[in-house]
């Protein structure tokens, strides 16, 4: 699927002035993987372009080996030298990028499994209808990475993940999280009668993205607990939850909004409803040392006007 662990063109000329571009992009990422992800060339590409460069200024600007990359003296002061006005350029070409009648580019995001059924499904059929030439490159996972660092231009997490040294957007409402179960668990074991007796049942429990596991969370009348779930399943991902709950395996908690479907056809029936409780909805986020790039503000505004998870 991909050539040398990367999507993208093996380009027999350095990409901008000399391929500076590609050189700071190695200098960004430490690595000539990530700065190709980034950059949407193979590492073959890359590694020439460097070649090339150093070869036409006669100096070593990088020292690599099997395991690392660094920048050498050289490199340093290069980088010093042309970081801001290279910065400045591309800020200049998406400026000029606003005036075309037909956007394009390539825009990478890393998104949690939940954001793509409930905002980026009801999105995308007309984003793609309305901006064709602009190309979004959708990576699905629930664990928290860093997604700068991993080539992204942005994320899509729930509010309460997004890193602190991002800059996050929020493109949902608040989230109501219930607990269901199918018709068929409850008529065998019955329903729970408050968060405690959940003690006495199947539940299939959450693996955060940071490998911890998740306590349930419940509130009524301003009290709110937090309940370690037992249960001989455990997933990292809520399709696969939502699955064993139909099945009759066990209780399951989610969003409502990625329940909805199956409560409404009775296929999940909520329990403890008087206990539930509202975590923090879907935001973006980006690095703030970057220019926000026009595919992703194309993105970004299209969710927020179409609010496919209405207030």
């Amino acid at each position: 699927m991909f050539n040398n662990g990367v999507g993208g063109r093996d380009a027999a000329e350095p990409s901008g002035p000399g391929g500076l571009p590609y050189f700071l992009a190695i200098a960004k990422h430490g690595s000539f993987r990530r700065a190709a992800l980034a950059m949407g060339v193979t590492t073959s590409a890359l590694s020439h372009a460097i070649t090339a460069l150093e070869g036409r200024r006669g100096v070593r600007l990088l020292n690599r080996t099997t395991r690392s990359v660094a920048l050498t003296a050289a490199g340093e002061e290069l980088r010093a030298a042309i970081e801001a006005p290279m910065q400045s350029i591309a800020a200049a070409g998406e400026t000029l990028d606003r005036y075309r009648d037909a956007p394009a580019g390539r825009v990478r995001i890393n998104v949690l499994e939940d954001a793509v059924d409930l905002l980026l499904k009801p999105v995308m059929p007309i984003f793609v209808d309305r901006y064709p030439d602009v190309a979004i490159d959708i990576s699905i996972s629930n664990r928290l990475i860093d997604v700068v660092g991993s080539g992204f231009d942005a994320g899509i997490r729930y509010g309460g993940t997004v890193p602190e040294d991002m800059i996050a957007q929020r493109l949902s409402p608040e989230l109501r999280w219930v607990a269901a179960a199918s018709p068929d668990y409850l008529a065998r074991f019955g329903a729970p009668a408050d968060p405690q007796d959940l003690r006495n049942h199947r539940c299939v429990g959450i693996r955060l993205g940071n490998d911890q596991v998740y306590d349930w969370e419940f509130e009524r009348d301003g009290h709110d607990c937090a309940i370690a779930t037992p249960g001989p399943l455990t997933v990292d991902s809520s399709h696969a939850a939502v699955a064993f709950g139909l099945c009759g395996a066990g209780i399951v908690y989610a969003s409502e909004a990625v329940l909805r479907a199956h409560l409404e056809r009775g296929t999940l029936q909520p329990v403890l409803t008087e206990w539930t409780t509202v975590g923090s909805g879907f935001h973006v986020y980006y690095s703030g040392r970057r220019h926000l790039p026009t595919g992703l503000r194309l993105l970004i505004d299209l969710i927020k006007e179409l609010r496919p998870l209405k207030e």
